[in-house]
C-alpha cells in the first residue's frame, strides 16, 4: 500500500511543488542524486571510480513533450561523453550513460519514435568514439513495446546498446528469453513504476521470484547479464548461479544506486565483482526520488529521519 502511495504522489503535480520546494528536500536529495549539472556528476564519477567501482551516468528528466527540450538532453548526453571521455574516466567501459527514450523525444506527439532513434544514435556513435556504451531505460509499461523496437533497430548499428527489463512486469521472463543472446547487454531490476494488476505483479514476494527467474535465464543465456538489485537474498542467488554458469567475473556485473548500500558495492568489488553505479544529475529529481522511496522502506526513513532532524 505504501508502494502504491508513492508511485502515485510522482505523478501529482501538487505533491511535487510541495517537496520541490521544501527547503530541506535538497540536503536529502543530495544522497541520491550527484547534483545538478555535469561537472557535479564528473566529479563524482571521478570519486567512484577511483574506489574501483563502474558508473553509468543519467541526466534526470522524462516524458519531453518539446522537440526542442528532446534535442537539448540528447545535447547534454553528447557533451557529457566527450568530458568522460577528455577526463579519461569512459575507456573501456568504466563510464557510460543511461538515456530515459522519453528524455530524447519518444513521447512527442509528431514521429516521436523516429525523433529519439536520431538522438539515441547521435549518442551512440559519441559514446562510440569514447570508448563506452549506452543502456536505454526502461520507463513505465506503456513505453515497453515502442523501447524494445527501439533497442532492436538501433542494435544493427550499435550492437553494445544496452536495456533494461523489470521483473514487476509479467511478461519480463519472456523478454529476458528473447534478450539472453550472444553480445546482447540486459540490465535486470524490480521497477518502480505504476501498472494495472493485469500487466504487473502485485505482491513484493511475487516480484522478487520473478527477479529471480528473469536472473537466471540471464545467467544462463549467452549475453552480459547487469543485475540491478540491492536485494542481499537476490545478491547471493546471483553469486551461486554465476559460479553454477561457469561465468567469470568479466562476464556479468552488479548495479546499484549511487547513494544505497555503498558499503556493499565496494565489497562486491573486493571480491573480485564487478560493480556499476547508477549516478543521476540535474535538477529534474523528483520523480526519481520518489521512485526511490518507493522501492526500499528502508530510503523512506531515511527521508523522514534526514528531515525531521532538521525541523
Amino acid at each position: 500500500m505504501l508502494r502504491r502511495v508513492l508511485l502515485a504522489a510522482s505523478a501529482s503535480q501538487r505533491v511535487r511543488h510541495i517537496i520541490t520546494t521544501a527547503p530541506l528536500t535538497r540536503d536529502v536529495v543530495a544522497r541520491f542524486v550527484a547534483g545538478d549539472n555535469a561537472a557535479d556528476a564528473l566529479a563524482a564519477a571521478q570519486r567512484l571510480i577511483a574506489s574501483g567501482l563502474a558508473v553509468t551516468l543519467d541526466y534526470l528528466g522524462e516524458d519531453t513533450v518539446d522537440p526542442d527540450q528532446a534535442a537539448a538532453v540528447a545535447q547534454e548526453y553528447v557533451t557529457l561523453l566527450e568530458r568522460l571521455a577528455a577526463a579519461g574516466l569512459a575507456a573501456d567501459g568504466r563510464a557510460e550513460v543511461s538515456v530515459k527514450p522519453t528524455a530524447v523525444g519518444l513521447g512527442l506527439a509528431d514521429q516521436g519514435a523516429k525523433i529519439a532513434a536520431g538522438h539515441i544514435a547521435r549518442i551512440c556513435a559519441v559514446a562510440r568514439q569514447a570508448g563506452t556504451t549506452v543502456t536505454l531505460d526502461m520507463e513505465d509499461h506503456s513505453r515497453v513495446e515502442a523501447t524494445l523496437r527501439l533497442v532492436s533497430d538501433l542494435r544493427t548499428d550499435f550492437p553494445d546498446l544496452g536495456c533494461v527489463l523489470q521483473s514487476y512486469l509479467r511478461r519480463s521472463p519472456g523478454d529476458c528469453q528473447a534478450l539472453a543472446a550472444a553480445g546482447s547487454r540486459v540490465r535486470l531490476c524490480k521497477g518502480a513504476y505504476r501498472a494495472p494488476d493485469g500487466v504487473a505483479l502485485a505482491a513484493r514476494s511475487e516480484v522478487d521470484r520473478s527477479y529471480a527467474r528473469c536472473m537466471r535465464i540471464l545467467l544462463d543465456g549467452a549475453g552480459y547479464p547487469m543485475l540491478a538489485t540491492h536485494d542481499p537474498r537476490l545478491i547471493e542467488i546471483a553469486t551461486a548461479r554465476a559460479a553454477a554458469a561457469g561465468r567469470g567475473a568479466d562476464s556479468f556485473e552488479y548495479q546499484m544506486l549511487f547513494g544505497i548500500r555503498p558499503d556493499e558495492q565496494l565489497r562486491l568489488t573486493a571480491a573480485g565483482g564487478q560493480v556499476r553505479v547508477y549516478l543521476p544529475y540535474g535538477n529534474d529529481w523528483y520523480g526519481y526520488l520518489v521512485r526511490r522511496l518507493a522501492e526500499r522502506p528502508a530510503n523512506l526513513a531515511f527521508f523522514l529521519r534526514a528531515v525531521s532532524s532538521r525541523g
